[in-house]
């Protein structure tokens, strides 16, 4: 199987004794709930403005230039991309976690751009490597030769 099949390729949840016994396969865990669920809630907070009353001003004119439409349009497709890659983590961690660190080097990008920001550019860096994380221990322990084994009791 190539390895983009099997990045795309679900990986099932582990069994209860896996998670009570092994660290790697909790941490895996963990990590997979984090990026599933964070990437979907900032996603619906992009329509909800719970987090901020303005999320436009973190868009870089630059990046607001390849965007169709308004800043406010754009960062609705934001939040629709944002939604997906959650999804995706939750179903496929493997792919999903270079997907997560991908836009996270968007808005790393993006945030270096506008300026002012560098303080949570570097805390994405932070969270971009523990989404290359991610992909690594779902590899390791989700690959097509273990998720049969991640399964077991």
């Amino acid at each position: 199987m190539s390895t983009l099949a099997a990045s795309l390729k679900p990986v099932p949840l582990p069994s209860s004794s896996r998670l009570r016994t092994e660290p790697a396969v909790q941490a895996l865990t963990m990590l997979r709930i984090t990026y599933a669920l964070a990437p979907i809630l900032f996603g619906i907070d992009k329509f909800a403005n719970v987090l901020t009353n303005d999320w436009t001003r973190y868009l870089s004119s630059q990046f607001n230039d390849i965007l169709p439409g308004s800043a406010a349009t754009g960062m609705h497709i934001v939040g629709v991309v944002e939604i997906a890659a959650g999804i995706v983590v939750a179903v496929a961690p493997r792919f999903g976690g270079l997907l997560v660190a991908a836009w996270l080097g968007g808005i790393i990008v993006n945030l270096l751009l506008v300026g002012g920001y560098g303080d949570i550019a570097l805390r994405d860096f932070g969270l971009l490597m523990g989404a290359l994380t991610l992909t690594r221990l779902a590899f390791a322990y989700g690959g097509s030769a273990s998720a049969a084994t991640l399964a077991r009791e």
